[in-house]
Protein backbone atom coordinates (compact mmCIF):
# COMPACT_ATOMS: atom_id res chain seq x y z
CA UNK A 1 0.00 0.00 0.00
CA UNK A 2 1.49 3.33 -1.06
CA UNK A 3 0.26 6.39 0.79
CA UNK A 4 0.43 10.12 0.10
CA UNK A 5 -0.81 12.10 3.11
CA UNK A 6 -2.13 15.33 1.55
CA UNK A 7 -2.44 17.24 4.85
CA UNK A 8 -0.16 16.61 7.82
CA UNK A 9 1.77 19.00 10.08
CA UNK A 10 5.12 17.26 10.40
CA UNK A 11 6.74 20.24 12.12
CA UNK A 12 4.74 19.06 15.15
CA UNK A 13 5.86 15.43 14.85
CA UNK A 14 9.05 13.57 15.73
CA UNK A 15 11.51 11.65 13.59
CA UNK A 16 10.00 8.50 15.15
CA UNK A 17 6.78 9.41 13.33
CA UNK A 18 8.61 9.65 10.01
CA UNK A 19 10.14 6.24 10.63
CA UNK A 20 6.76 4.68 11.49
CA UNK A 21 5.06 6.36 8.55
CA UNK A 22 7.66 5.14 6.08
CA UNK A 23 7.32 1.60 7.41
CA UNK A 24 3.52 1.85 6.97
CA UNK A 25 3.81 2.87 3.32
CA UNK A 26 3.72 6.68 3.53
CA UNK A 27 5.96 7.82 0.70
CA UNK A 28 4.95 11.47 0.33
CA UNK A 29 3.31 14.22 2.36
CA UNK A 30 2.08 17.77 1.97
CA UNK A 31 2.46 20.03 5.00
CA UNK A 32 0.15 23.07 5.05
CA UNK A 33 1.16 26.20 6.93
CA UNK A 34 -1.03 26.48 10.03
CA UNK A 35 -1.48 27.82 13.55
CA UNK A 36 1.15 26.73 16.07
CA UNK A 37 -1.25 26.60 19.02
CA UNK A 38 -0.29 29.95 20.50
CA UNK A 39 -0.27 33.44 19.00
CA UNK A 40 2.64 34.51 16.84
CA UNK A 41 3.71 38.05 17.51
CA UNK A 42 5.01 39.28 14.15
CA UNK A 43 5.35 38.51 10.46
CA UNK A 44 9.00 37.64 11.10
CA UNK A 45 7.83 34.55 13.01
CA UNK A 46 6.07 33.38 9.87
CA UNK A 47 9.13 33.98 7.70
CA UNK A 48 11.19 31.64 9.87
CA UNK A 49 8.36 29.10 9.89
CA UNK A 50 7.91 29.20 6.11
CA UNK A 51 11.66 28.80 5.67
CA UNK A 52 11.55 25.63 7.76
CA UNK A 53 8.66 24.23 5.70
CA UNK A 54 10.63 24.53 2.46
CA UNK A 55 14.07 23.76 3.91
CA UNK A 56 14.65 21.80 7.08
CA UNK A 57 11.46 19.75 6.99
CA UNK A 58 11.96 18.34 3.46
CA UNK A 59 15.51 17.42 4.51
CA UNK A 60 14.30 15.69 7.67
CA UNK A 61 11.60 13.78 5.79
CA UNK A 62 14.08 12.72 3.15
CA UNK A 63 16.22 10.91 5.70
CA UNK A 64 13.41 8.34 5.92
CA UNK A 65 12.54 8.17 2.23
CA UNK A 66 9.47 10.41 2.57
CA UNK A 67 9.03 13.17 -0.02
CA UNK A 68 7.86 16.43 1.57
CA UNK A 69 6.06 19.36 -0.08
CA UNK A 70 4.32 22.34 1.52
CA UNK A 71 1.48 24.77 1.09
CA UNK A 72 1.99 28.35 2.24
CA UNK A 73 -0.54 30.87 3.59
CA UNK A 74 -1.76 32.99 6.45
CA UNK A 75 -4.03 30.57 8.29
CA UNK A 76 -7.63 31.57 9.09
CA UNK A 77 -7.25 31.77 12.87
CA UNK A 78 -4.32 34.17 12.74
CA UNK A 79 -5.91 36.23 10.00
CA UNK A 80 -7.80 37.87 12.87
CA UNK A 81 -4.61 39.13 14.53
CA UNK A 82 -3.45 42.52 13.18
CA UNK A 83 0.14 41.59 14.05
CA UNK A 84 -0.05 38.74 11.54
CA UNK A 85 -1.79 40.34 8.58
CA UNK A 86 1.48 41.75 7.10
CA UNK A 87 2.22 38.09 6.30
CA UNK A 88 0.04 38.58 3.22
CA UNK A 89 2.80 40.77 1.79
CA UNK A 90 5.36 37.97 2.31
CA UNK A 91 3.42 35.29 0.51
CA UNK A 92 4.26 36.06 -3.14
CA UNK A 93 7.93 35.37 -2.48
CA UNK A 94 7.21 31.97 -0.96
CA UNK A 95 4.56 30.99 -3.49
CA UNK A 96 7.28 30.92 -6.16
CA UNK A 97 9.35 28.28 -4.33
CA UNK A 98 9.78 24.87 -5.97
CA UNK A 99 8.45 22.78 -3.09
CA UNK A 100 5.27 24.83 -2.63
CA UNK A 101 2.36 23.02 -4.30
CA UNK A 102 -0.66 25.09 -3.18
CA UNK A 103 -1.87 28.11 -1.24
CA UNK A 104 -3.08 26.92 2.15
CA UNK A 105 -4.47 26.54 4.67
CA UNK A 106 -6.89 29.34 3.90
CA UNK A 107 -10.59 29.71 4.65
CA UNK A 108 -12.52 30.17 7.87
CA UNK A 109 -12.12 29.68 11.60
CA UNK A 110 -14.75 32.02 13.09
CA UNK A 111 -16.07 33.57 9.85
CA UNK A 112 -15.09 37.14 10.70
CA UNK A 113 -14.68 40.08 8.29
CA UNK A 114 -10.92 39.77 8.74
CA UNK A 115 -11.08 36.14 7.63
CA UNK A 116 -13.24 37.14 4.66
CA UNK A 117 -10.56 39.56 3.49
CA UNK A 118 -7.64 37.17 3.98
CA UNK A 119 -9.49 34.32 2.28
CA UNK A 120 -10.35 36.36 -0.81
CA UNK A 121 -6.85 37.85 -1.04
CA UNK A 122 -5.20 34.45 -0.89
CA UNK A 123 -7.51 32.90 -3.48
CA UNK A 124 -6.44 35.77 -5.72
CA UNK A 125 -2.82 34.84 -5.03
CA UNK A 126 -3.56 31.23 -5.97
CA UNK A 127 -4.94 32.42 -9.31
CA UNK A 128 -2.02 34.80 -9.87
CA UNK A 129 0.58 32.13 -9.10
CA UNK A 130 -1.28 29.35 -10.93
CA UNK A 131 -1.52 27.21 -7.80
CA UNK A 132 -4.25 25.05 -6.28
CA UNK A 133 -5.85 26.13 -3.00
CA UNK A 134 -6.31 24.15 0.22
CA UNK A 135 -9.37 25.46 2.05
CA UNK A 136 -9.82 24.83 5.78
CA UNK A 137 -13.52 24.56 6.60
CA UNK A 138 -14.33 25.67 10.16
CA UNK A 139 -14.67 23.26 13.05
CA UNK A 140 -17.72 25.12 14.37
CA UNK A 141 -20.93 25.85 12.44
CA UNK A 142 -19.53 23.67 9.67
CA UNK A 143 -22.47 23.72 7.27
CA UNK A 144 -22.65 27.50 7.18
CA UNK A 145 -18.85 27.62 6.92
CA UNK A 146 -18.82 25.35 3.88
CA UNK A 147 -21.61 27.31 2.20
CA UNK A 148 -19.75 30.55 2.80
CA UNK A 149 -16.45 29.05 1.63
CA UNK A 150 -18.05 27.91 -1.61
CA UNK A 151 -19.48 31.39 -2.19
CA UNK A 152 -16.01 32.95 -1.82
CA UNK A 153 -14.51 30.35 -4.13
CA UNK A 154 -17.12 31.16 -6.78
CA UNK A 155 -16.52 34.89 -6.42
CA UNK A 156 -12.74 34.44 -6.79
CA UNK A 157 -12.91 32.99 -10.28
CA UNK A 158 -10.56 30.11 -9.42
CA UNK A 159 -11.32 26.87 -11.23
CA UNK A 160 -13.21 24.65 -8.71
CA UNK A 161 -11.11 21.65 -9.69
CA UNK A 162 -8.09 23.47 -8.27
CA UNK A 163 -9.69 23.77 -4.81
CA UNK A 164 -9.92 21.17 -2.04
CA UNK A 165 -12.42 21.75 0.76
CA UNK A 166 -10.89 20.02 3.76
CA UNK A 167 -12.23 18.70 7.09
CA UNK A 168 -15.55 17.68 5.55
CA UNK A 169 -17.95 15.23 7.21
CA UNK A 170 -21.25 13.46 6.55
CA UNK A 171 -23.22 16.71 6.61
CA UNK A 172 -20.92 19.01 4.67
CA UNK A 173 -19.93 16.55 1.93
CA UNK A 174 -23.46 16.87 0.57
CA UNK A 175 -22.97 20.60 0.15
CA UNK A 176 -19.65 20.26 -1.66
CA UNK A 177 -20.06 17.09 -3.72
CA UNK A 178 -21.43 18.62 -6.94
CA UNK A 179 -19.41 21.85 -6.96
CA UNK A 180 -16.40 20.54 -8.87
CA UNK A 181 -14.13 21.03 -5.86
CA UNK A 182 -12.08 18.21 -4.38
CA UNK A 183 -13.30 16.79 -1.08
CA UNK A 184 -10.92 16.41 1.87
CA UNK A 185 -11.45 14.36 5.02
CA UNK A 186 -9.31 14.33 8.17
CA UNK A 187 -9.15 11.05 10.11
CA UNK A 188 -8.73 11.57 13.85
CA UNK A 189 -8.75 9.39 16.98
CA UNK A 190 -11.70 11.16 18.63
CA UNK A 191 -13.00 14.03 16.48
CA UNK A 192 -13.54 14.80 12.79
CA UNK A 193 -13.72 11.50 10.85
CA UNK A 194 -12.86 7.86 11.67
CA UNK A 195 -11.86 5.04 9.28
CA UNK A 196 -15.28 3.31 9.49
CA UNK A 197 -17.14 6.58 8.85
CA UNK A 198 -14.82 7.33 5.93
CA UNK A 199 -15.52 3.92 4.43
CA UNK A 200 -19.26 4.63 4.52
CA UNK A 201 -18.76 7.96 2.75
CA UNK A 202 -16.67 6.28 0.06
CA UNK A 203 -19.45 3.73 -0.41
CA UNK A 204 -21.99 6.51 -0.78
CA UNK A 205 -20.03 8.98 -2.91
CA UNK A 206 -17.33 6.93 -4.67
CA UNK A 207 -13.58 7.41 -4.78
CA UNK A 208 -13.19 10.23 -7.32
CA UNK A 209 -11.91 13.61 -6.07
CA UNK A 210 -11.74 12.23 -2.50
CA UNK A 211 -8.66 13.06 -0.39
CA UNK A 212 -8.02 11.32 2.92
CA UNK A 213 -5.51 12.83 5.35
CA UNK A 214 -4.41 12.50 8.95
CA UNK A 215 -4.03 16.28 9.56
CA UNK A 216 -1.75 15.15 12.40
CA UNK A 217 -0.38 18.05 14.43
CA UNK A 218 0.49 19.01 18.01
CA UNK A 219 -2.92 17.86 19.28
CA UNK A 220 -4.24 14.34 19.77
CA UNK A 221 -3.87 12.86 16.31
CA UNK A 222 -2.33 9.88 14.55
CA UNK A 223 -0.18 10.01 11.38
CA UNK A 224 -0.97 6.34 10.65
CA UNK A 225 -4.74 6.76 10.31
CA UNK A 226 -4.38 7.03 6.53
CA UNK A 227 -3.06 3.47 6.59
CA UNK A 228 -5.89 2.42 8.93
CA UNK A 229 -8.40 3.87 6.47
CA UNK A 230 -6.88 1.92 3.60
CA UNK A 231 -7.06 -1.29 5.63
CA UNK A 232 -10.69 -0.56 6.55
CA UNK A 233 -11.48 -0.05 2.86
CA UNK A 234 -10.03 -3.47 2.00
CA UNK A 235 -11.97 -5.15 4.80
CA UNK A 236 -15.15 -3.50 3.50
CA UNK A 237 -14.67 -4.94 0.03
CA UNK A 238 -12.94 -2.10 -1.80
CA UNK A 239 -10.20 -3.23 -4.18
CA UNK A 240 -6.50 -2.52 -3.86
CA UNK A 241 -6.91 -0.22 -6.87
CA UNK A 242 -9.63 1.74 -5.03
CA UNK A 243 -7.30 2.18 -2.08
CA UNK A 244 -4.47 3.28 -4.36
CA UNK A 245 -6.74 5.84 -6.00
CA UNK A 246 -7.80 7.39 -2.69
CA UNK A 247 -4.49 7.23 -0.85
CA UNK A 248 -2.10 7.89 -3.73
CA UNK A 249 -3.41 8.80 -7.17
CA UNK A 250 -5.96 11.38 -6.00
CA UNK A 251 -3.50 13.55 -4.03
CA UNK A 252 -0.95 13.19 -6.84
CA UNK A 253 -3.56 14.43 -9.33
CA UNK A 254 -4.69 17.33 -7.15
CA UNK A 255 -1.27 18.68 -6.15
CA UNK A 256 0.20 17.78 -9.53
CA UNK A 257 -1.77 20.74 -10.90
CA UNK A 258 0.91 22.95 -9.36
CA UNK A 259 3.53 21.63 -11.78
CA UNK A 260 5.90 21.32 -8.81
CA UNK A 261 5.13 17.90 -7.39
CA UNK A 262 8.35 15.88 -7.42
CA UNK A 263 7.91 12.16 -6.81
CA UNK A 264 10.88 11.00 -8.86
CA UNK A 265 13.26 8.34 -7.54
CA UNK A 266 11.09 7.45 -4.55
CA UNK A 267 11.97 3.77 -4.94
CA UNK A 268 15.66 4.60 -4.74
CA UNK A 269 15.15 6.20 -1.34
CA UNK A 270 14.42 2.75 0.09
CA UNK A 271 17.91 1.50 -0.71
CA UNK A 272 19.88 4.72 -0.74
CA UNK A 273 18.34 7.29 1.62
CA UNK A 274 19.88 10.77 1.52
CA UNK A 275 22.62 11.70 3.91
CA UNK A 276 24.45 14.86 4.94
CA UNK A 277 23.30 17.92 6.82
CA UNK A 278 21.03 20.89 6.39
CA UNK A 279 22.56 24.22 7.48
CA UNK A 280 25.15 22.17 9.33
CA UNK A 281 22.56 20.03 11.12
CA UNK A 282 21.56 16.41 10.69
CA UNK A 283 18.68 14.58 12.35
CA UNK A 284 21.17 13.38 14.96
CA UNK A 285 21.98 15.18 18.19
CA UNK A 286 25.06 17.34 17.92
CA UNK A 287 24.66 17.92 14.21
CA UNK A 288 26.59 14.85 13.11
Amino acid sequence: MRIFDPHIHMTSRTTDDYERMAAAGVRAVVEPAFWLGQPRTSADSFADYFDSLIGWEPFRAGQFGVRHHATIALNPKEANDPRCRPVLDLLPRYLEKDGVVAVGEIGYDSMTPEEDAAFAAQLALAVAHDLPALVHTPHRDKARGVERSLAVVRESGIEPGRVVLDHLNEVTVKLARDTGCWLGFSIYPDTKMSPPRMVELLRAYGTERMLVNSAADWGRSDPLLTRATGEAMLLAGFTADDVDQVLWRNPVEFYGQSGRLDLTDLDLADVDPPTGTYAGNSILRGGS
